[in-house]
């Protein structure tokens, strides 16, 4: 199940986006929280099941959402929640086209995903830019 991310769940939410490459740096993934906040194209979700094991992130523009972040729990990892979590999104979102960005083009190869949607974002977006 999403939820959608609010301002309590920010540890929760830090500690599985610091899992992404891209947020390593600490300031640089405060700055992506700060934009899942305030910017209301960027949104983030939380995947539960018994606990919260799970993040997912999109920027939406006009009827596309570029996926920006997708992180799972490493103890989770492998047993297919990343692809259920993006399933789980595309219901959310409805008609809106998901498309992967850079950093999350990898995952949407290794999970198999066979739609059009495969095609990457044209538009790159740096959080520190935006």
């Amino acid at each position: 199940m999403l939820i959608r991310y609010k301002k309590n769940y920010e540890k929760i939410a830090m500690g599985l986006l610091s899992f992404m490459p891209s947020e390593k740096d600490l300031k640089r993934l405060q700055g992506t929280i700060k934009l899942y906040e305030e910017d209301q194209d960027w949104q983030l979700y939380l995947y539960k099941e018994d606990d919260i094991i799970g993040a997912i992130g999109v920027k939406i523009k006009d009827n596309e959402a570029e996926l920006r972040h997708i992180s799972v729990n490493p103890s989770y990892r492998g047993q297919g929640k990343g692809k259920a979590m993006l399933n789980a999104l595309r219901n959310q979102l409805g008609n809106i086209k998901i498309k992967p960005s850079e950093n999350t083009l990898e995952f949407f190869e290794k999970s198999g995903d066979q739609s059009k949607e495969k095609d990457i974002c044209e538009e790159v977006t740096d959080p520190d830019s935006n």
